[in-house]
């Protein structure tokens, strides 16, 4: 049975497959087209609806971090509120004082209406002297104080805080002998500044009137109820007075509310809601917002009803247009499978006229680049070949005749020999070494050993020549010895180091040839310390190297950078730097050089 349908398939795929271009479009939209209405509105209705509870989750995340911000910062200003006792000269000097009189009781209850009328939520402010005698004041509306019922309670947690400000979630006071009013309270012991010890503590109430105009705003745009909890699990604000101060440690409400902030969902009542909350990391309370999904998604409903409607109204639309769609997209197709026909046949020179901006039309212009570019590439191929010719052509200049010279040497060298002179038979020689490895042409592959080698007989003849006036030093990892490289790289550059830099200067002078790695590319510096140059020079030089101008200085530069940029790409090449009476750097950079050759990385001060 399985064969058989597979069998079938196979066949089934075989036919639509061979249908031309045109069929096969046709097909696709009557398919698309005819596919379940209810499917089509389920799905919008899922993803529509996934949207709406992401985009009120989001700002509804937003506005209660807004909302705890807003405690936040309220409470932050509480708490500095507590340390102002410690700057009054006058409240530190009557806290420690024992017993009262007008002077302490008019000061004391100065300062404390001060700090009363800081905040419009501030229901009372207590001071404790060192003494236990209590002092207050409270705002209009709350008859009268019971302070030395909470004394007790204040002492134990102030002394458990030292010197930190401690706060209380939503707990009843009394204000009269019937009548409770809700605060939470911000305290802190208060220590003397001269002796540091604990003089006494400063207590304030805060209506909890505070959050009505910060929570419900947030609960008229989320349409839901917004709770809030200190670290205990304790019920520090809820719309229904009679939650406040209720323990919801092991409530299902406050479950999953684990993290920093987040939403889930969960079920109250037999209703669907999303808990979207947000934790206080100065406070520890956490703010949570319930939203009733049954509300949220309404709207939705009806937007579905309309969306099935809307697809049917369209569907005979759409089986109408199939067929003029299927014309008007395969026929610049099949005129781009002509073009490209002719250029298989080798007509370069053809073009798709572009009318539209849709994927024809991009298929068409992308043909009409590939051509462009396939001129220039050949174009690109010829100057090369061009260059490279030209950059062999300027290496060759200097190799006249070499076999006659090489061997006219080498007579030279023998008959100084014979007559005991041993510095002309020295010089002939190393002048011999010189131009056998000239011989042969400029891109022939040598290794980077051999390549320095060249450069230090050239230096040693040089040397002869001028004896105590140049000195070497080559600081080149032995691992890079065995990587291939073209020939004649670094002997122009040392050439153009000596004759514009060391030779211009009447102190000896040193050459220095450094390398190391970056990736897969291999640095190197060639070094001298003579007369260097100036910036204007400078950047000159530079910018003949980077665009390969003629220049009457750097000739030299320009052919080793022409010939490193043609065998390794654009990216190698020769930066020169240098300043005026400090010496010059020519820095080489070969990429791809470790890779090309195969190499491991050298170890470090692994130099030969």
């Amino acid at each position: 049975m399985i064969k058989l349908i597979r069998n079938l398939f196979r066949k089934s795929w075989l036919f639509f497959a061979n249908l031309s271009m045109q069929k096969k479009l046709v097909v696709i939209f009557v398919f698309l087209i005819t596919l379940p209405i209810t499917y089509v509105s389920y799905s919008s209705y899922r993803t529509n609806s996934n949207s709406v509870l992401a985009s009120t989750t989001a700002s509804a995340g937003q506005m209660t971090d807004n909302a705890m911000d807003k405690v936040d910062r309220y409470i932050a200003d509480l708490k500095r509120y507590t340390i102002l006792p410690l700057y009054n000269k006058d409240v530190q000097k009557y806290l420690d004082q024992k017993g009262t009189d007008w002077d302490k009781n008019s000061s004391v209850n100065m300062f404390l209406m001060y700090l009363a009328n800081t905040k419009e939520e501030i229901s009372a402010v207590y001071m404790i002297d060192h003494y236990n005698s209590i002092f207050y004041y409270n705002k209009p509306g709350v008859n009268e104080l019971y302070p030395y019922e909470r004394l007790a309670e204040w002492r134990v947690r102030t002394e458990q805080a030292s010197t930190a400000t401690v706060l209380t979630g939503t707990h009843p006071i009394r204000v009269n002998v019937s009548e409770q009013r809700q605060v939470f309270t911000v305290m802190r012991s208060i220590q003397s500044v001269s002796t540091l010890k604990n003089i006494g503590m400063i207590v304030i109430d805060v209506d909890i009137s505070l959050f009505e105009g910060i929570i419900q705003p947030l609960n008229t745009v989320t349409h839901g109820d917004t709770l809030i909890v200190d670290d205990l699990g304790k019920v520090v604000y809820n719309s229904d007075p009679a939650e406040l101060g209720k323990d919801l440690s092991g409530s299902p409400l406050l479950a999953q509310a684990t993290a920093s902030r987040g939403n889930f969902r969960l079920d109250i009542g037999g209703e669907p809601y999303m808990a979207v909350y947000s934790v206080s990391e100065s406070t520890g309370w956490k703010t949570l917002v319930y939203i009733p999904l049954k509300e949220l998604l309404a709207p939705m409903k009806q937007s579905r009803n309309a969306m099935m409607i809307m697809t049917l109204s369209i569907l005979s639309f759409a089986l109408l247009v199939a067929m003029f769609i299927s014309y008007a997209l395969t026929k610049p197709m099949k005129r781009t499978v002509q073009l490209m026909k002719q250029v298989q046949r080798g007509k370069l020179d053809v073009r798709v006229n572009v009318k539209y901006n849709d994927e024809i039309g991009m298929l068409g212009s992308h043909f009409n680049r590939m051509i462009g570019r396939v001129r220039d590439l050949l174009q690109e191929v010829y100057e090369t070949e061009q260059s490279k010719q030209k950059a062999d052509m300027l290496a060759l200049q200097n190799q006249i005749n070499p076999h006659f010279i090489y061997n006219t040497l080498e007579s030279i060298r023998m008959l100084a020999e014979l007559n005991d002179d041993d510095r002309v038979a020295e010089l002939t020689y190393l002048l011999g070494l010189l131009l056998r490895y000239s011989i042969t042409r400029s891109d022939e592959i040598v290794t980077v050993k051999q390549e320095l080698q060249h450069v230090e007989n050239y230096l040693q003849l040089l040397q002869l020549r001028f004896p105590e006036k140049i000195s070497y030093c080559f600081l080149i990892p032995e691992t890079y010895h065995s990587l291939p490289i073209i020939k004649l790289v670094f002997q122009p550059i040392v050439e153009n180091a000596i004759f514009h830099g060391l030779e211009k200067q009447a102190e000896p002078g040193t050459i220095t040839i450094t390398a190391w790695s970056e990736r897969d590319d291999v640095i190197f510096t060639i070094h001298d310390d003579g007369v260097g140059m100036d910036e204007e020079r400078l950047a000159s030089l530079n910018q003949s190297l980077k665009d390969g101008k003629t220049d009457k200085f750097g000739i030299g530069l320009r052919n080793v950078n022409e010939r490193v940029r043609l065998h390794y790409g654009e990216n190698s090449g020769l930066v020169v730097s240098s300043r005026l009476g400090e010496g010059t750097i020519v820095t080489l950079r070969i990429s791809g050089f470790l890779r090309t050759g195969e190499m491991p990385l050298p170890e470090p001060n692994s130099y030969a």
